[in-house]
This record gives structure tokens, sequence and C-alpha cells, in this order.
């Protein structure tokens, strides 16, 4: 759950990681993130793609929720050669949700770099900053529960599945396909057990 003060809070980045860098976004990026919300692959498990004005308006609220928590989801990138190949970070969810608050990790690779641990390596420095830096008290997930993908990252992270608040998005109408969602979630005190194993 989001501390209090959370709101006051500046941040570091998460530190970069052995192949991975994880930045701020710039504007040379758009064209680049419009590429990646416009991928039926990617977005799979999304209502629909975005549109390039779409895309721009979510790029917007990434960069004014840093500003206002001082935390979002940033950019990554790879280090050898600065290739931007998606976003991962933290996020208070916009959408009252059964469980909230909350602060959700969440996280999006563009297709040719799946399969390759670049997810995994990424949220693990976004779990570190989250529980040490902003001490935060647990970070939770959630995801179509046909998202079998993500679920296990999630597993893989050490988050667990609370399958008795399984639920039924708000943003989704009755009845969507991926209107129904499964939720994960990981204490800081079940990542500190986990972390110095």
């Amino acid at each position: 759950m989001c501390k209090p003060d959370c709101n006051a809070i500046r941040s570091p980045l998460p530190g970069p990681t052995p192949r991975l860098r994880l930045r701020l976004w710039t504007p040379a990026d758009q064209a680049w993130f419009r590429q990646l919300n416009a991928d039926p692959r990617v977005m799979r498990y999304f209502p629909h793609v975005l549109n390039p004005a779409a895309s721009d308006a979510f790029l917007d609220r990434i960069k004014a929720h840093h500003q206002t928590h001082g935390f979002s989801l940033w950019a990554v990138e790879l280090r050898a050669s600065a290739r931007l190949i998606g976003f991962t970070g933290l996020l208070i969810p916009q959408c009252p949700l059964p469980f909230s608050p909350c602060v959700e990790i969440a996280w999006r690779l563009a297709h040719e770099y799946w399969g390759q641990g670049y997810a995994s390596e990424a949220a693990r420095a976004v779990l570190r900053l989250g529980f040490e830096p902003l001490q935060l008290a647990e970070i939770v997930s959630c995801t179509a529960l046909g998202n079998q993908r993500s679920q296990a990252l999630m597993q893989r992270l050490g988050l667990q599945r609370s399958a008795s608040e399984d639920f039924d998005h708000p943003a989704l109408p009755s009845g969507h396909p991926l209107s129904r969602h499964v939720l994960y979630r990981l204490s800081r005190v079940a990542w500190q057990g986990r972390d110095q194993k």
C-alpha cells in the first residue's frame, strides 16, 4: 500500500542492471513509444492498440505521474547500444480498483525483446527501488486472466497470486473477454526474505 506521504517522495531512478538502464523519457522517444503501443502482439491483453494520439496522452500521463509522485514507468534501454526496448516501473492506478489504494509494478517490452530475461531484470531493479528508497509496504500487479506470460513473470519475481481477489476490471464493460483480472501481491517483508536467499 502507498505510504500516506508518498506524494512528497522524490525517488532516485532504479539502478542500472548488468544489461539495462532505466531512465526518464525524452521527446525523442515519442515515435518509438507509438510503435510499441500500436503492436497487436504487445497489446494482446489490452482492450485495443493505441493510436498516436492515445499513445501520446499515455506518455503525458506517465510524465505527470512522475512529477506528482516521484516515480512512474521508466524507459528501459540496452546499456550496450542505448536502444530503447520498453518500459517498467511503479504507478498508482488511476482507475479505482477493489484493492486500492495500492502501488502497482507494470512493464511492456517490444516483441523482439521477449523471452530474453529483460523484463525480469528491469522489474527486479524496480522492486528494489520500491522496497528500499521508497519503503513501500507492498507492491501489487494485476493482469487479464488469460495473460499467462505476465503471470509467469510475476511468479518469478516472487509475487503471490491472491486468487480470492480475482476481479472484473472496472474500466472494461461487463462480459468483455479481458474483463476478468488476477491480482498478485508482494510485501516488503516477503521481498526482503526472498532477496537475501
